[in-house]
């Protein structure tokens, strides 16, 4: 579904339906609500006539009136309240389906489920209590603007009566009778937007009940400790916007455990789809693709994602801390296991010279750092949990020399006793690999060692190293 629909398209979903259903419960409600008491006095006034009906009207306006004033303040407040946590909402929704892969790669899919709940129960009771204001200060205002009107009429049809009763009871009768017609256009005006909104509120939640084609959780968890031996087998792939393109074709490897596979290829030759694979954002059309021999289709998805860390080529980071990015998808970290983590990862080289250490605030996508800085973040994410597998999609490839050092060095501290899989895209990253699979148009074409492959006269990889064409 996020291949084929737009993040806009989906904001506006959470958004603008959301906000009809807002519309649902907050100003028509009061409308209806007005309506409704209007077409209550018009039938009280047309069953019962009484002169002292003037004064009683009369008496209740300064008390309306002043309601009105203290029940105004109220509900201004309220509904900034309520726009301002719809903007909070909104603004999290849209990061978190931008940056829906960091969040399927680490399995936060259920907490961020909950998180937007949470959030959003907290703006549906704003919208309640400003429902509830909105109803009674319109129902009172109006109310007491009619029931002028209505005594004047009233009397008016009493000075008539006094020489021709049939003729004024006649007439205010009719008066009456149009005010509750007028009224009831209201009320069928209330019933119209209800609908309305009850329609955006289905779309709403067809989204939020609607079942992915790839399980969230569910499947088999390993026993014994998980070794990281991949094998794709026979794997044939085209993603859902290309259905008639395939990506990967026949497609076999073995990655054996606790070894560094490189993958280089052309722009397009299906190097990043590999990981993807891996990490079951997808699954294949054709074949299967297996760790330690078990189906992945077969093993919990969220015990699998747990078992792998990622480090993309752009590092996606969360508007919050330092620290809360490199925790984030895991638990039950001690402090001491955070410093070193991030010392290995030489986040502190750059952390310790900020005033707030890794509470620092690093703005929305981290854009207060440097692109150096964000990288070794996401090495240290990727490291906090423990993984068994690590994915890096060419960590250094847009990173100055002196940044590159730094990270490089980290990545030598993160491959140790791992299953790890390079996407290059630089000659630097891939010499010191076990093993290099070479793709083209989505099949394996070549493998071996670097000296290997080198070694070969007329060598798909030597042509590509010649040209420096795998980016």
């Amino acid at each position: 579904m996020f291949d084929t629909k737009s993040t806009g398209e989906l904001v506006g979903r959470l958004t603008g339906d959301a906000q009809l259903v807002s519309y649902a419960v907050t100003s028509n409600v009061s409308d209806g609500l007005r309506s409704l008491i209007m077409t209550t006095s018009g039938i009280s006034m047309m069953f019962y006539i009484s002169p002292q009906l003037a004064l009683v009207g009369l008496s209740v306006v300064p008390i309306v009136a002043g309601i009105a004033i203290i029940n105004g303040r109220y509900l201004k407040k309220i509904s900034r309240n309520v726009q301002d946590s719809l903007a909070v909402l909104n603004t999290e929704a849209e990061e978190r389906i931008s940056n829906i892969r960091i969040v399927k790669a680490y399995a936060q899919e259920i907490q961020e489920v909950k998180r937007y709940s949470s959030k959003l129960q907290d703006v549906l009771k704003l919208c309640y209590k400003e429902s509830l204001y909105r109803g009674i200060f319109f129902g009172m205002t109006g109310l007491s603007g009619n029931v002028i009107i209505l005594s004047a009429l009233y009397y008016g049809g009493v000075m008539v009566s006094d020489s021709t009763i049939t003729i004024g009871n006649l007439s205010a009768f009719l008066l009456y009778a149009a005010y509750v017609g007028i009224s009831l256009n209201g009320l069928s005006s209330f019933y119209s937007e209800l609908n309305k909104a009850l329609g955006a509120s289905s779309h709403l939640f067809e989204l939020i009940d609607r079942k992915p084609k790839i399980p969230i959780k569910g499947g088999k968890i390993l026993e014994n400790e998980l070794t990281g031996d991949i094998i794709f087998q026979n794997v044939n792939f085209s993603y859902p916007t290309r259905q008639n393109s395939l990506i990967l074709r026949d497609f076999n490897l073995h990655i054996p455990k606790h070894s560094i596979t490189a993958i280089v290829g052309s722009s397009g030759s299906g190097k990043s789809t590999v990981a993807m694979l891996l990490l079951r954002l997808y699954d294949p059309c054709k074949g299967s693709v297996l760790l330690d021999d078990h189906d992945l289709k077969e093993l919990d998805p969220i015990w699998v994602k747990s078992q792998i860390g990622v480090v993309p080529q752009e590092p996606i980071l969360f508007s919050g801390t330092i620290k809360e990015n490199i925790l984030y998808g895991t638990e039950n970290v001690t402090e001491h296991e955070i410093e070193e983590i991030s010392k290995k990862a030489h986040v502190l080289e750059f952390t310790n010279k900020m005033k707030d250490g890794l509470n620092t605030i690093v703005g929305e996508k981290g854009i207060t750092l440097s692109g150096g800085q964000r990288q070794r973040i996401a090495i240290a994410r990727a490291l906090v949990k423990k993984p068994k597998i690590l994915i890096f999609d060419e960590a250094t490839s847009a990173l100055d020399a002196e940044s590159e050092r730094f990270v490089q060095e980290a990545l030598e501290h993160a491959t140790h006793g791992k299953t790890v899989l390079t996407i290059a895209h630089r000659l630097s990253t891939i010499k010191n690999a076990d093993k290099i699979v070479v793709i083209d148009q989505g099949e394996v074409v070549e493998i071996g060692t670097y000296s290997t492959l080198m070694s070969l006269e007329q060598g798909y990889f030597k042509n590509l190293v010649k040209h420096q064409a795998f980016t």
